[in-house]
């Protein structure tokens, strides 16, 4: 008994299974009517896609369900070679794996890839003039650039839509195309990345006015900050449930994102694509990148995203960053010997059970050791009444920068230029979200693997730290990429700008490692122009110089 199934989209993309012939059900050597066949299989995907509102059955509710019981069960794993030149068999080669997958072999998480993998397109026309920015409050004069925000609605039915905000590069049609994500969760690419980080402008500290960042990234391309998941930033939704989130439904919210927002910026559709982000996004990126790769691949793909390369500066394997972050501290004076060795004599990192009781003492203890610093630069100062008097430079991170833009963005005036906060979010606007970190319900150990699957798929991918960041360490970093087993192209060598020692980097098969001197987590603030020097050649493939 084989039963196959073949669905029928809309003209517009969108889901329409309501009985009337939009799923057909091919049956071959089934046992009983194949009319009843028909209607238990157009009742599943009803359910299946959440196309009913009277439908919402958990994932073993539908493995329970007649159509699985009876029909799919006894499926046997079928070759590609059977159905891909039969037009009558299915739909799609990769859904029918996933299917396969959770019908046969029991696997919730191709259930769950599969139910929020499946991104419609919405219409958005007009949208993209709506959105334009005249000005911003206190935008300095003779500003040459355009800049657009809004919001782009990833679930309708949900009423959850996620804020961008956009920056045009001069000559736009030449550059590429560049989407950053920050992490956390919940930390805003809005007032992070754009407005401390890479972006255009920097804000004064009375909180008001904005001066040009010279080493904003847009100068080398068009920039796309997305905050996400929603709950962040500006971002939202009328669900409450939305906001206990993880990676899955996190990488099919951006993708969702994104192919509506090509669909309202449709110039863009062909531009060469990256992601870069850091901290927590160095999950979002892979993950991202790995779903673009999977839609691309989908014979009904109605948007092949023109992916070339990732960069990031994040978290990438959880028992590598639990274990090394302690030997960064050891390794540059922040906790004694004696603690080092308590947390290696007692902390078994890759174990699933809960820690001794001597391990917490040596973990506390190095806590407590390093003192009050940040953990972002431990050599940079803190935010204090003395260092928010002193007038800002260009090349140096101003701690109290946050503050800045805290009072900026919460500023009616500026969140009405932005199109931000057209909902009326309760309380002031805030950097972080601490309920969608606290409340993160799908993490995964390691992105190793996505990242091993990206470099086999032709992906250039980079990898870059901060040598005073111990949040995002250049030891953890190194130690993560040890686990992939590559083999050197190029070994560690010095790189140089502006005549003088800018890091140092080591090149592998379609992996770079680049070490940033002098930076913290925040390497575009830290070290702007070592930043841009680095993403500009990335961004052409070159590595960096070294001399």
């Amino acid at each position: 008994m084989v039963t196959w199934m073949h669905y029928l989209g809309d003209d517009d993309g969108k889901t329409n299974l309501d009985g009337r012939g939009d799923v057909d059900l091919y049956v071959e050597m089934v046992q009983g009517p194949s009319s009843v066949i028909s209607e238990l299989g157009k009742d599943f995907l009803r359910r299946f896609f959440l196309t009913d509102p009277n439908c919402k059955w958990t994932a073993p509710m539908l493995l329970d369900h007649p159509f699985i019981t009876r029909n799919m069960k006894g499926l046997p794993p079928v070759e590609e070679t059977q159905f891909q030149n039969n037009p009558f068999v299915i739909y799609d080669r990769w859904i029918w794996h996933l299917l396969h997958n959770v019908m046969v072999n029991m696997d919730m998480m191709d259930m769950i890839v599969l139910r929020n993998s499946f991104s419609f397109h919405w219409p958005q026309d007009g949208l993209k003039a709506t959105d334009k920015i005249t000005a911003l409050p206190g935008e300095p004069n003779g500003v040459n650039f355009y800049q657009y925000s809004g919001y782009v609605t990833v679930d309708p039915k949900a009423g959850r839509a996620v804020f961008y905000y956009f920056a045009k590069s001069q000559n736009s049609s030449t550059k590429p195309l560049v989407l950053w994500l920050n992490g956390g969760p919940g930390a805003s690419s809005f007032e992070i990345g754009a407005m401390t980080e890479l972006g255009l402008f920097r804000v004064s500290k009375a909180g008001k006015t904005l001066w040009e960042n010279p080493y904003a990234w847009n100068n080398v391309e068009n920039v796309l900050f997305l905050e996400s998941p929603a709950g962040v930033g500006f971002s939202y939704s009328n669900t409450s449930s939305d906001y206990i989130i993880g990676d899955t439904k996190t990488a099919a919210d951006s993708y969702t994102f994104l192919v509506n927002w090509l669909e309202r910026f449709p110039e863009y559709k062909t531009t060469e694509f990256f992601i870069a982000g850091q901290g927590y996004a160095g999950r979002y990126v892979p993950q991202l990148a790995q779903l673009i790769l999977l839609h691309n691949n989908k014979i009904t793909n109605q948007t092949v995203i023109n992916l070339k390369g990732v960069v990031g500066n994040g978290h990438y394997d959880i028992e590598t960053q639990n274990r090394r972050t302690y030997d960064y501290y050891w390794t540059h004076a922040l906790i004694s010997d004696e603690i080092h060795q308590g947390i290696v004599s007692n902390c078994n990192f890759s174990s699933a059970d809960p820690p001794p009781d001597a391990c917490q003492t040596y973990k506390s203890q190095a806590h407590s050791a390093k003192g009050h610093i940040d953990s972002n630069n431990i050599y940079a100062p803190l935010c204090s009444s003395s260092s928010s008097s002193t007038p800002p430079l260009i090349n140096e991170y101003d701690p109290c920068s946050d503050n800045y833009v805290y009072t900026y963005l919460n500023t009616p005036a500026v969140q009405k230029s932005l199109h931000a906060n057209t909902t009326g979010i309760p309380g002031p606007w805030k950097n972080y979200n601490g309920y969608i970190g606290h409340n993160w319900d799908d993490e995964t150990d390691t992105v190793l693997p996505v990242i091993k699957e990206l470099i086999s798929s032709g992906v250039s991918v980079w990898l870059y730290s901060g040598d005073i960041d111990s949040v995002c360490s250049v030891t953890t970093t190194r130690y993560a990429l040890n686990n992939l087993r590559l083999s050197a192209k190029t070994p560690w060598y010095a790189w140089y700008t502006q005549g003088e020692v800018g890091g140092y980097a080591v090149e592998y098969e379609n992996l770079t490692f680049v070490a940033v001197r002098g930076a913290g987590h925040l390497v575009p603030s830290y070290q702007p122009a070592r930043a841009l020097t680095l993403f500009s050649l990335f961004l052409v493939e070159k590595l960096p110089p070294s001399n």
